[in-house]
């Protein structure tokens, strides 16, 4: 774990001491986007963008699975970095090498970019092959993209526009609580935060076990981007958050609405082909080291979701 400082590669954990001992993460910055127009810095040509994510990382899969059910698979390439990150951040390998500049860490993709860049090296990266930039790192941002911006796009309209004050609704507190919540709790450094965090989280997901009692889906009646963003950290919940980030308060089988609503997501089409367990939990304990100084990944669950 580290980040850039000025283009200079910096080993650095983060600094909860200065926040109360609360892991406050920062805003994404490229935030560029996508164009219909031919004429566009970063037109929607199919072919000229590739996707760097991490098969553990949750914002880099919900990326995966809009492009997988957008049906745009051909349109834009993608590779993963290796799942253990220590102390050069994320990292390529044998195993996981980057097909477009043969870097061997993600930060140089950033610092091809942008060579003065300061902050974090996150996943996913929107990569312009063309322009050999980044378009853009932030994940929100990136599966509206994929959901209208290309041409060739099939599959469901994740954000319609008769349900975006409801999906934007939705996403602002499962965000704040459940996907950045575990974070908040995992990373906390005093008891207090450790406490807020978790017990927000729970609260949050109690509230969508109720929710989800008369639908199948948590906006309208039919699949949106608010379900996949809850998915994706669903799915880690058990094998990784709930011992790792210390969010034991329940488990999510102790959920049988918000289960079905994971297995729901898992079902479809293209879904499961992005879920790597393996890379999940290998990630989380191998890399970690505040949290988990061995390095030991246990073994369990067996059966998941």
């Amino acid at each position: 774990m580290g980040l850039l400082v000025n283009g200079e590669w910096k080993d650095v954990w983060y600094d909860t001491a200065a926040t109360g001992g609360r892991f406050e993460r920062k805003a994404a910055s490229f935030r560029q986007w996508l164009d219909p127009s031919p004429d566009a810095r970063f037109p929607a040509t199919a072919g000229r963008y590739h996707l760097y994510v991490s098969y553990a990382c949750p914002w880099a899969h919900r990326t995966l699975i809009v492009r997988a059910l957008k049906g745009l698979e051909q349109a834009i390439s993608v590779s993963a970095v290796d799942p253990v990150m220590l102390e050069q951040g994320w990292t390529f390998s044998p195993q996981h090498p980057d097909p477009i500049g043969g870097a061997q860490r993600l930060y140089e993709r950033y610092i091809t970019a942008d060579p003065t860049y300061t902050g974090r090296v996150t996943v996913p990266v929107l990569w312009d092959k063309q322009g050999n930039t980044i378009v853009s790192n932030e994940s929100s941002e990136i599966i509206r993209m994929l959901n209208d911006s290309f041409a060739v796009a099939t599959g469901p309209d994740l954000y319609p526009e008769a349900l975006r004050a409801e999906i934007d609704r939705i996403n602002d507190r499962v965000y704040t609580t459940v996907n950045n919540g575990v974070y908040r709790a995992g990373f906390a450094s005093t008891q207090d935060a450790y406490e807020e965090a978790v017990d927000a989280l729970f609260t949050t997901l109690d509230e969508l076990e109720s929710h989800l009692a008369a639908r199948e889906y948590l906006v309208g009646e039919q699949l949106t981007e608010a379900d996949i963003r809850l998915f994706t950290t669903l799915i880690r919940f058990d094998p990784v958050y709930h011992g790792h980030f210390k969010c034991n308060v329940r488990r999510l089988v102790d959920y049988p609405r918000l289960r079905a609503h994971t297995q729901r997501i898992y079902a479809l089409p293209g879904v499961n082909a992005t879920v790597y367990l393996d890379h999940i939990t290998t990630h989380y304990y191998a890399s970690h080291r505040t949290i988990n100084p061995t390095g030991i990944v246990p073994r369990g669950p067996l059966q998941w979701p």
